[in-house]
């Protein structure tokens, strides 16, 4: 039974990831001035990866498999590698506190990319903290900390995971709408996360009486 379920879920997974892929290379291909699926500059409207959303949506009717899969994982390669969940734990809880806006990814994931490759044309400041490549090739740590991950709200166990100001906000879908939203910006200015050089660009008193 452990073997057909891990099956199916590659299947799918599998399925999920080549329409995402697929779609984000056409994009691309047809278009050479974009340099990702989303562009964030003032005077550009902003266009998520329409099929990597609905791929990304589509990923939460398998989170029931993809929980028990990550238990089960976490738990064999745990033992192996004598991981302490509590110090998993307390790395994430660092983690969250250190960092305004904090991303948990995988390499090869094309959400993990879109994810990316939106908080880069935000122009927010962020950690990346890569697992691995994909899930199914995680450590024994890597396996834990993505169990640990998945009880940040209810958004299961898969990548990316963000995090704003300490608080989950999901993964790829969610924040795709928090763009389409026009949230996005209201949920760094809450956290107090500023945009990159707005301190350097902010006029000085001083300097302003004298210019």
């Amino acid at each position: 039974p452990l073997r057909k379920i891990k099956e199916f879920i590659m299947k799918t997974y599998g399925l999920l990831l080549l329409a995402a892929s697929a779609s984000a290379f056409q994009t691309t291909s047809t278009n050479n001035a974009r340099t990702g699926p989303l562009r964030m500059a003032a005077d550009a409207p902003i266009s998520p990866n329409a099929a990597i959303k609905v791929a990304a949506n589509g990923m939460s009717l398998l989170k029931p498999i993809f929980s028990a899969e990550a238990s089960l994982q976490a738990a064999v390669l745990g033992a192996l590698a004598k991981v302490d969940p509590d110090e998993v734990k307390a790395t994430i809880e660092f983690e969250k506190k250190t960092n305004g806006v904090l991303i948990y990814t995988y390499g090869l994931s094309p959400f993990s990319s879109e994810a990316l490759s939106i908080l880069d044309k935000s122009g927010y400041p962020y950690k990346n903290i890569e697992l691995g490549a994909e899930w199914f090739l995680l450590g024994g740590e890597e396996s834990q900390t993505r169990v640990e991950l998945g009880k940040a709200g209810n958004f299961g166990t898969s990548l990316p995971k963000i995090f704003i100001g300490g608080e989950c906000i999901g993964g790829c879908a969610e924040l795709v709408n928090l763009v389409e939203e026009g949230k996005l910006d209201e949920a760094m200015k809450k956290a107090k996360v500023s945009k990159k050089g707005a301190a350097a660009n902010k006029p000085n008193f001083l300097s302003s009486m004298f210019s």
